[in-house]
């Protein structure tokens, strides 16, 4: 176990900084604490690991994002649909009333 200074037990980060990228770290489990313990818990990467790495969250984020807005469409697809066969249904029924009375 590694201790922080402030005396608790040290959690495992991972660092998404440019420089640092994926690269795993000890720190104070408290949150905006005064206590700055940081030790690392792996090697440093390689400098293709530093290059790549940031480009690769980035490609991840933006297909998130596309994946999201996709979802977003056909949901209010789903819906125009939902309503166009109520509306199907509702004109048929009317149809039918007006066939059987008149």
């Amino acid at each position: 176990m590694v201790f922080c200074e402030c005396g608790k037990e040290a959690i495992i980060l991972t660092s998404w900084t440019s420089r640092n990228p994926g690269r795993r770290f000890y720190a104070c489990p408290d949150r905006g604490s005064k206590c700055r313990f940081i030790r690392w818990f792996d090697h440093k990467k390689c400098q293709r690991c530093i290059d790549i790495i940031p480009d690769l969250l980035r490609a991840k984020n933006n297909l998130e994002e596309t994946k999201n807005n996709l979802e977003v469409k056909v949901k209010a697809e789903e819906d125009k649909v939902a309503k166009l066969k109520k509306i199907l249904i509702y004109s048929w029924i009317c149809f039918m009333i007006y066939v059987i009375f008149f």
